[in-house]
């Protein structure tokens, strides 16, 4: 789930809702990936704030450390500050995948999405994220915002992509169920 910012609160509240994982934005730098890994997990990995509360609505409650183990701390790498702290935010400790926001990530770097996505330059910027999260084993995806972006991102190699939203889906098939009335 992508919560609206690096906030502990917001983080653990999605988590307690039943989320697997979350995607934190406005990342700048890696204090920001730290305060997101650490709001993510209990101790003695994290500061999350532990309530069995998953019954209350017939879910099941994992131990602690079962959830330590399962959940997953994506960072968006969506910033100039993200994006020059990118291997100290890929080593950080709990996080698991780096997530770019081309749309803002172009904004921030002065270029345009279709410019940030065409570049291949083996020191541009997504290669720069893929080359960190190869270095720390871990994840990495995008938000593409329609299938073409999400062929652009599965050629830089970056395989975990949104390609779009759930409102631009419904969208799309209201339209294609009304058409032109």
């Amino acid at each position: 789930m992508r919560v609206p910012a690096v906030d502990a609160a917001w983080i653990g509240a999605a988590l307690d809702a039943g989320a697997a994982g979350v995607i934190v934005p406005s990342v700048e730098g890696v204090a920001d990936a730290e305060r997101a890994a650490l709001a993510t997990r209990y101790p003695p990995l994290g500061d999350r704030s532990w309530g069995p509360f998953a019954t209350l609505w017939g879910g099941t409650t994992s131990t602690p450390e079962e959830a330590n183990q399962a959940v997953q701390c994506w960072v968006m790498v969506e910033t100039s500050g993200a994006l020059d702290d990118v291997d100290a935010i890929a080593a950080t400790p709990g996080v698991d995948g780096l997530f770019v926001g081309p749309f803002d990530l172009s904004l921030s770097l002065g270029t345009t999405p279709e410019a940030l996505l065409a570049d291949h330059d083996p020191a541009g910027p997504l290669a720069r994220v893929v080359a960190a999260a190869q270095r720390q084993g871990i994840l990495v995806g995008g938000f593409a915002g329609a299938p073409e972006g999400a062929r652009a991102f599965v050629a830089h190699g970056i395989p975990f992509v949104a390609v779009t939203t759930d409102g631009a889906v419904v969208a799309a098939g209201v339209g294609a169920v009304l058409g032109d009335l």
